[in-house]
């Protein structure tokens, strides 16, 4: 369902808007009555590509993880 709202109602809901923007939902823009822009979420950000190495994939959950006690014993 395509949500619209008067510019200036937008204007003094500025932050509440964008907040349902960031959850997926578009927002269209109206000035007396009709559409003049659209707020929509912007595409995700691409995967990082790992080093030198575009071929291998690294998921970002694991790379950020804490590494296991006795790993972190070999790095000493």
């Amino acid at each position: 369902m395509d949500v619209q709202v008067d510019v200036a109602e937008a204007e003094a809901h500025l932050s509440e808007l964008l907040a349902r923007v960031e959850v997926g939902e578009e927002i269209t823009l109206t000035r007396a009555g009709r559409p003049v822009a659209t707020l929509r979420p912007l595409e995700p950000p691409a995967r990082r590509v790992f080093g030198g190495r575009p071929d291998l994939k690294i998921p970002d959950e694991f790379f950020f993880e804490p590494l296991a006690d006795e790993e972190l014993a070999l790095w000493e």
